[in-house]
């Protein structure tokens, strides 16, 4: 079967996350965490990655990552399966390590890309595995090799320390250290800066760039061959930018959205643009607040009736 497509492009970033198969714990010995981040220098130095942060964890991993040539697909292919293949050689095993396809969330700039590597080296204290004041020292992470190294040269920090006014220096990630400490500790922050959603959707970033984005590849909308998170992610947002044009249009606001009847005559003929683009009625009935998806339903079968 060929491999799924991805939205590749020169210079993406990724937040890219998989789980063993069936929730196994791939990465429970030495052994195999240490093969894993062996095989992902290779990919990095092979592909031409800079590899912005990682985290192993017993059963998955996190990885931000950004491709300076369109070539996830490719890279992420030989990573996973070569690491497989090693794997199952050390363990005289056969079958698939991973549950299946790899989330790749598209990242906007370098703020979002910030925040998502700070997800990443809090990932082992959020799970419980390390406490906050061994949180540098959690030997399958990035952190240790940015605060006291080696590291390769394809390891790169100073987009993402920038945007806390730091340097790639021993003081600057001594600094960035103590930061990770402090926000580990608080979750209030953490929530506004949006962890819980950084392993969901498909792209993290202002909704006007992933407007941008959805627009840029609405011809991959059309393809079977996207993955459901990305098809949906883009379909979404296609479907979001025809109401707000038609609410331009209209003269219309959020607050006429809200306020008016369910059955409102503009609000029947959008939602039936909206089903001709493909949008489900559950989505139309909460984007145009027209109650229910069976509401909806209802409402556009009365008017195809009429219009018979």
């Amino acid at each position: 079967m060929a491999r799924k497509l991805r939205i590749q492009y020169e210079g993406a970033i990724y937040h890219v996350i998989n789980r063993g198969n069936y929730r196994r714990d791939v990465f429970e010995s030495v052994g195999a965490a240490q093969a894993f981040e062996a095989t992902l220098i290779e990919a990095c130095e092979n592909y031409g990655w800079r590899l912005h942060a990682h985290v192993v964890m017993r059963n998955h991993y996190h990885l931000a990552l950004q491709t300076l040539r369109a070539n996830l697909v490719e890279g992420m292919h030989w990573l996973q399966s070569t690491f497989a293949t090693r794997f199952n050689r050390l363990h005289q095993e056969r079958g698939h390590l991973f549950q299946g396809r790899y989330q790749a969330i598209l990242i906007e700039d370098a703020a979002a890309l910030a925040r998502v590597v700070d997800y990443i080296h809090l990932n082992p204290v959020r799970a419980g595995v390390v406490t906050v004041e061994h949180l540098g020292g959690f030997r399958w992470s990035s952190l240790p090799r940015y605060v006291r190294g080696p590291r390769p040269g394809f390891f790169w920090a100073k987009d993402w320390l920038a945007l806390k006014n730091l340097e790639d220096t021993p003081a600057g990630m001594e600094a960035y250290l103590s930061y990770l400490t402090a926000l580990a500790n608080d979750e209030a922050e953490q929530k506004r800066l949006g962890f819980e959603q950084f392993s969901k959707g498909w792209a993290i970033g202002t909704e006007g760039w992933r407007r941008t984005m959805a627009k840029e590849h609405a011809q991959s909308a059309l393809s079977p061959g996207l993955g459901g998170v990305e098809l949906a992610g883009l379909k979404a947002t296609h479907w979001a930018q025809i109401v707000e044009s038609e609410l331009k249009r209209l003269g219309k606001t959020q607050a006429n959205v809200d306020d008016e009847n369910f059955g409102a005559r503009w609000k029947i003929d959008l939602a039936m643009r909206l089903r001709r683009e493909g949008a489900p009625f559950a989505w139309i009935a909460k984007e145009l607040n027209m109650g229910k998806a069976s509401s909806v339903r209802a409402y556009l079968s009365i008017n195809k009736s009429r219009s018979s």
